[in-house]
């Protein structure tokens, strides 16, 4: 349960900074809506009923990029967190946030993309049989932001995706202050140091 607490709710971080909870919490699922929704152009053939259901998500993108703004401002105005920020942490911010407005650009304006072009492109990814891009600007900025974040996103903090899921302070028992744990070696160690106090005050007696 503290896993899936800090996993949906992001819990250690609300306890610590109700501002940067609200905008991490609103870029994070901002993003996950986002991608589920693009998953129809990645999907081969007709569309699952299913799919409709989606459609609403478009709207998270506002979510997505109201939480980067927030977290780009934090880094910029937070003295003790601009002291700590790299280059590469700024740039990470600014590569997300222009997919982000690219794409509520090419959804919520007239500067639409051919859709039918992007899912042929898009699902021949899967297929292996190769189509044609559209052509407009702000839809291959957006796409090739999208394939360098993906290059280096083993390489980058935004790895701490997965990461979670194996941090230590998160997935093992949270029972320090009732039941002790320790090594096997270590107790064996302080076992010896017992014995060996023990002998030094029999002697001082």
């Amino acid at each position: 349960m503290r896993m899936a607490r800090e996993v949906v709710l992001f819990e250690s971080l609300f306890k610590a900074n109700k501002w940067t909870w609200l905008f991490g919490w609103l870029f994070h699922v901002g993003l996950l809506l986002v991608l589920i929704r693009h998953a129809r152009y990645f999907w081969p053939g007709d569309l699952p009923e299913i799919f409709l259901l989606v459609q609403p998500f478009k709207y998270a993108a506002f979510a997505m990029v109201i939480g980067l703004i927030g977290l780009m401002g934090r880094r910029i105005f937070v003295e003790r967190i601009r002291y700590i920020s790299a280059p590469s942490d700024y740039l990470m911010l600014i590569m997300l946030l222009i997919i982000g407005i690219s794409g509520a650009v090419m959804t919520f304006t007239s500067n639409h993309t051919d859709v039918i072009m992007v899912k042929e492109f898009a699902s021949g990814l899967i297929t292996f049989s190769w189509a044609d891009l559209p052509t407009e600007v702000h839809f291959l900025v957006h796409l090739f932001l999208v394939f360098v974040l993906m290059a280096i996103f083993p390489i980058s903090k935004l790895l701490h995706v997965p990461g979670i899921f194996f941090s230590p302070t998160r997935n093992q028992v949270d029972d320090a202050r009732k039941k002790r744990h320790i090594s096997p070696w270590a107790l064996k160690q302080e076992q010896e140091h017992v014995v060996k106090l023990d002998e030094a005050l029999g002697k001082d007696e």
